[in-house]
């Protein structure tokens, strides 16, 4: 049996999505690239970094004088664990219901409505 994901915090899901885009980085990298967004300190993002680690959402590479950090778990198996988390929460398991709140309270373009229509016939097809 696979361990469930860990659920990130608000703070651990920012330093995830810099992991996931580099697929490695120092401290002052994830610092650096957060910063851009929202005025963060740097011994804050260590401070997380480390919890991280220990938490096992990251992994620290120490070989080197500075330590580079990975995420240790996967972008898809994240959301997956923050959808079930909310889908259970918010919608009482309805996925058709988180759906159709995603869908009225975010436009999506022409485009994102034909990945979604193909999305649903694909699964239809499958359930044949």
């Amino acid at each position: 049996m696979t361990p469930s994901p860990i659920r990130p915090s608000d703070g651990e899901l920012a330093i995830l999505r810099v992991l996931w885009d580099r697929g490695s980085a120092t401290v002052r990298e994830v610092h650096s690239e957060l910063s851009k967004g929202r005025d963060m300190g740097y011994t804050t993002v260590l401070k997380l970094m480390q919890i991280m680690v220990e938490k096992g959402l990251a992994t620290r590479d120490e070989s080197t004088r500075t330590h580079v950090y990975r995420a240790a778990q996967g972008e898809e198996s994240t959301q997956a664990c923050l959808l079930d988390d909310l889908l259970q929460k918010a919608f009482q398991g309805s996925a058709a219901s988180l759906v159709v709140r995603a869908l009225a309270e975010s436009r999506a373009s022409d485009g994102e409505l034909d990945e979604i229509q193909a999305f649903l016939a694909r699964i239809k097809e499958e359930r044949k």
